[in-house]
Formats: C-alpha cells, sequence, structure tokens
C-alpha cells in the first residue's frame, strides 16, 4: 500500500532531488518568480511555504534551519530582511502557481512559481514612473526609419 507516502520522484535519485530543490529555493527567493515545470513547482511549493514559515519567527535557530535548504547566505537575508515581513499577517498561501504552456522540446507542462505579494517591477530594475527610456546612440525609431527609407 502507498498510504501516507506522498511527494514524487521525479524520476532522480534522493541526493539529486533535494539538490534540485535546494536550487529551485534560491532561485525562487532570489527572483520571486521562476519558470519551471509544473511537477517540479509543485514538489519544491511545500519547501518554500516552510521557508517562508520559519523565516517569519526570525531567531538565531530558524535562520539555521532554513540555511539547511537554502544554502545561500544572501538568499537567506532576503528570506529573513524582505521577503518574510511582507507576510507577517498572512497564515500561508505564500505562493501562486500560474500554468503558462507547454515546453517545445518534450511538451512538459510549464509554469510560473511565484510569491503571491509580489512587487510588480524589483525597485533596482524599474525605473520610476513617467520616466523615459533613454535610446542608444544611433538608435532609430519606426518613424526616423521611415524617413531614411523614403529619403
Amino acid at each position: 500500500m502507498r498510504h501516507r507516502k506522498g511527494g514524487s520522484k521525479l524520476g532522480r535519485l534522493t541526493q539529486h532531488r533535494w539538490a534540485l530543490f535546494r536550487n529551485l529555493l534560491v532561485a525562487l527567493f532570489r527572483h520571486e518568480r521562476i519558470t519551471t515545470t509544473e511537477a517540479k513547482a509543485k514538489a519544491v511549493r511545500g519547501l518554500a511555504e516552510q521557508m517562508i514559515t520559519l523565516a517569519k519567527r526570525d531567531t538565531l535557530h530558524a535562520r539555521r534551519q532554513v540555511l539547511t535548504m537554502v544554502p545561500d547566505t544572501k538568499v537567506v537575508g532576503q528570506l529573513f530582511g524582505t521577503i518574510a515581513p511582507r507576510f507577517g499577517e498572512r497564515n500561508g498561501g505564500y505562493t501562486r502557481i500560474i500554468k503558462s504552456g507547454y515546453r517545445r522540446g518534450d511538451a512538459a507542462p510549464v509554469v510560473l512559481l511565484e510569491l503571491v505579494d509580489r512587487p510588480d517591477v524589483p525597485p533596482d530594475r524599474g525605473k520610476a514612473k513617467g520616466e523615459k527610456k533613454e535610446k542608444a546612440p544611433g538608435a532609430r525609431g519606426k518613424k526616423d526609419k521611415a524617413a531614411a527609407a523614403s529619403a
């Protein structure tokens, strides 16, 4: 019988599977959104929720427990410093899975795994509202190309 034997093996050995989970967790907490297969996202979602719940405690013991699964100290600092305080009032459901089609090579279902209260644009990458993107020197817009073609 298979009672209470949850989790999928994902066609990998135990060490390989746990290494995969650690890498997915690091990427998820670093970028707050990752694209992966549906099976991997469902397998790592519970671990991500556990790590955020531990980070909400904000104790040394909790930090050490998170470091066993998320081996990147900068990402753990980000998890405890910015991500966990965002979910202070929430009791669970920190992640969401959005289906986004099928992978071209093997038709595996691909999903977006993201944190729920994620800001739309990370502050270091986006520009303030109203600022326009500067053109590179020598770059032409649509109107410039049409004018150059007619001349």
